[in-house]
């Protein structure tokens, strides 16, 4: 069986959306997940499309309503470009090695 995608549903409507499949939902964020209706998904695991034995564990994370916080997880912030592509350091003009690239 394939798990739903539940990300952007209504907690009532996620609910629904993994009964139907056959699957439980837990929030670790939200021990009364059963009672909650308006929040809204806003991660999931398994992913969307996972294949799971029925009666598997589907766990949603919730988006905080106003006034609750909803600061989140915060990913650290990484100085520079992302790696895996060309990188060049070029020295300062008065080094030696300084490169200028163009055309005159």
């Amino acid at each position: 069986m394939r798990v739903p995608r539940l990300v952007s549903l209504m907690a009532v409507d996620a609910r629904e959306a993994a009964r139907t499949q056959g699957l439980a939902l837990s929030a670790p964020d939200r021990p009364d997940v059963h009672h909650a209706v308006v929040d809204y998904v806003v991660r999931q695991y398994p992913q969307p499309g996972a294949e799971v034995p029925r009666d598997s564990m589907v766990y949603v994370w919730f988006d905080f309503g106003e006034g609750e916080g909803g600061g989140g997880v915060r990913e650290p912030r990484v100085d520079g470009p992302p790696g895996g592509g060309l990188r060049r350091e070029l020295g300062e003009p008065e080094d030696p090695s300084y490169a200028v690239l163009g055309s005159f």
